[in-house]
């Protein structure tokens, strides 16, 4: 059976999330979007932790639901920054846990309470060598998955050019073994991970670090599993068999992503990394270093050539979310009440989002929706589409349709 699977999320207790953001909706916005597993994000809150604990029950497979009207199965999952000083450099690094009880979690939260406040914000900032987070993990029990999260980005990543390292043993040592699975982020997808041939033991996953309930989803990863269950869902993601394996990644074309390009968002300067290299890496305009983004720095540590194609890899399919979509398609803000109303009205006539980006036939599509948005799902499926590549911190700019073409369609198809 195939499950799509969202690990890296938040809660309203992290900093510069949506108050809305609550067990409840993450139950009702994995169902709109279709993800089958979700992550609770910010177990080691204290607050955040006592509703867990209050709302969700454990099921005979592992995993856990809300005890009233739930759609949705939850994994217990959270995001944690240690920020700490290795090899004379300072080091930010971001990862993602997924426990397998709430046991485990009360275990590992005890200890982690003696290194840091835990209740200052759901994703805690710890001073903390990555290293022996992993290590406390597994002391509260081997059956807790560490992932290093959004790997590339500059600041706060294994691989980032600004405070990471340039592989996974010189940041995990002796236990790297322990490293299975690596979250690509917004800014790279699967064939820029290929290119490290130190990545080819560890599976390449995608999940969307949502901070609002619309972003839930935005990238995904897809199992296959004869059943969900605890058991085939840890043995996906710590190599595979041949009944519980990861079939694909749902990504974020990595254009979009934030920190693609090199830049310095204060100078408004991007480039991409042939450009940055005629400027010798400086900034044009405020003569200061500019911020290595990710494509150039997965070009730095790749050690096979740009298009290598790997025989033993899952496939992945490049979306843009289905709101933006509708928004392009208007040619309005992607908060506008037309864009909300219609997205609600195609899930309630359609099915979930993701069916309709990834499975409705666009005959079926447009049954349902006007010939603007039919047109706009067939190019993004097709790659048929303009991105201005995000950099140091600014999302890139998806166009789908010209001017012109928007003008041919016609202000009646709009709305």
């Amino acid at each position: 059976m195939r499950l799509i699977v969202d690990l890296h999320v938040h809660s309203r207790y992290s900093r510069a999330v949506s108050r809305d953001l609550n067990l409840e909706g993450l139950d009702v916005w994995a169902f709109k979007k279709g993800i089958d597993l979700v992550g609770t994000g910010d177990f080691t809150h204290p607050g955040w932790f006592r509703e867990i604990k209050a709302k969700l029950v454990q099921g005979t497979n592992g995993f856990y639901s809300l005890k009233t009207n739930s759609q949705t199965q939850f994994a217990l999952t959270s995001e944690i920054s240690c920020i700490y000083s290795k090899g004379g450099r300072t080091r930010r690094i971001h990862s993602v846990l997924v426990a397998p009880s709430i046991e485990a979690v009360d275990l590992f939260n005890q200890q982690l309470k003696k290194i840091g406040k835990l209740e200052s914000d759901g994703r805690p900032i710890l001073g903390l060598d990555v290293a022996r987070l992993l290590e406390m993990a597994l002391e509260a029990s081997s059956d807790f998955i560490f992932i290093p999260a959004h790997i590339w980005t500059p600041w706060f990543s294994m691989f980032g050019s600004e405070s990471g390292f340039d592989s996974i043993e010189e940041c995990f040592g002796d236990l790297s073994s322990n490293i299975t699975a690596v979250e690509t982020g917004l800014s790279s997808d699967p064939p820029m991970n290929w290119r490290l041939s130190q990545l080819d033991n560890c599976q390449i996953v995608s999940f969307s670090d949502a901070h609002s309930l619309p972003n839930l989803g935005r990238e995904a990863t897809v199992f296959e599993m004869p059943e969900l269950t605890l058991k085939h869902f840890q043995a996906a993601l710590r190599g595979g068999t041949a009944a519980s394996k990861i079939s694909e990644t749902i990504e974020f074309y990595p254009e979009e992503g934030k920190y693609h390009w090199d830049g310095h968002r204060a100078c408004n300067i991007s480039y991409a990394p042939s450009e940055t290299k005629k400027h010798q890496g400086i900034c044009p305009v405020c003569k200061k270093e500019l911020v290595v983004g990710v494509l150039h720095r997965a070009d730095a540590l790749a050690d096979r050539s740009e298009g290598f194609k790997p025989t033993n890899r899952p496939s992945f399919r490049s979306l843009v979310p289905l709101q933006e979509i509708i928004a392009e398609a208007f040619d309005v803000g992607k908060q506008s009440k037309s864009v909300q109303t219609e997205y609600e009205r195609l899930i309630n006539e359609l099915g979930s989002e993701f069916g309709i980006l990834l499975d409705k036939t666009v005959e079926e599509i447009a049954d349902a929706a006007a010939p603007n948005i039919v047109e706009a799902i067939r190019r993004v499926r097709e790659g048929r589409l303009k991105i201005e590549p995000g950099y140091d911190g600014v999302f890139g700019k998806v166009k789908i349709f010209s001017p012109a073409e928007r003008r041919r369609f016609g202000q009646k198809s709009l709305f």
